[in-house]
């Protein structure tokens, strides 16, 4: 991400887009919403700010979908502490991405699917390693030579990154950027 003040990228910058990522999964909200008329509640960073430290407050503005327990709210205000820490406004108050991977490895030790629940979720093995996993759908893909099944790949992807713009570049260099 670019820091708005000076224009150059910084991991800092890229701190602050992750604590927002992590109030939008808090939320279900987005970052940016127009609809949304006071300034204050527009950009979820700074709603999310005032709304944090009222429990009341921050318990509605919760994403109804959660199902929230007692244990799940305790894990959200966790992770909702972090990205209190990570979108504070001096970029030097804001921790290293290690600092949150400390935070958040004990919430994915807390909530990963006990061994009894299901072992194999949507033809995946949960349990194999991501790089293992990888290189097992890149195997059953290669060997689906029928045509009952339909082969996927990066070009039928309705991924969030748009499709290259006619006349764009096909690389840049930094002299690009001047």
């Amino acid at each position: 991400m670019i820091c708005a003040v000076t224009g150059k990228i910084t991991t800092k910058a890229d701190v602050f887009s992750f604590g927002v990522v992590l109030m939008e999964l808090i939320t279900g909200m987005t970052a940016i919403d127009e609809r949304r008329i006071d300034e204050e509640t527009r950009y979820l960073a700074s709603w999310f700010g005032q709304i944090r430290k009222d429990e009341e407050k921050f318990r509605a503005a919760i994403d109804p979908t959660l199902e929230l327990t007692d244990e799940i709210f305790e894990s959200i205000s966790v992770v909702a502490e972090l990205a209190g820490h990570c979108t504070s406004r001096e970029p030097s108050q804001r921790p290293d991405m290690g600092h949150a991977v400390t935070v958040l490895v004990p919430m994915v030790e807390k909530w990963k699917p006990s061994s009894n629940e299901a072992e194999d979720y949507m033809g995946i093995d949960l349990h194999l390693p991501l790089l293992q996993m990888v290189k097992g759908w890149q195997e059953s893909e290669a060997s689906m030579t029928d045509g009952s099944i339909m082969s996927l790949s990066l070009e039928d992807s309705k991924g969030s990154i748009p499709a290259r713009p006619a006349g764009f570049a096909e690389s840049f260099t930094s002299a690009d950027g001047r």
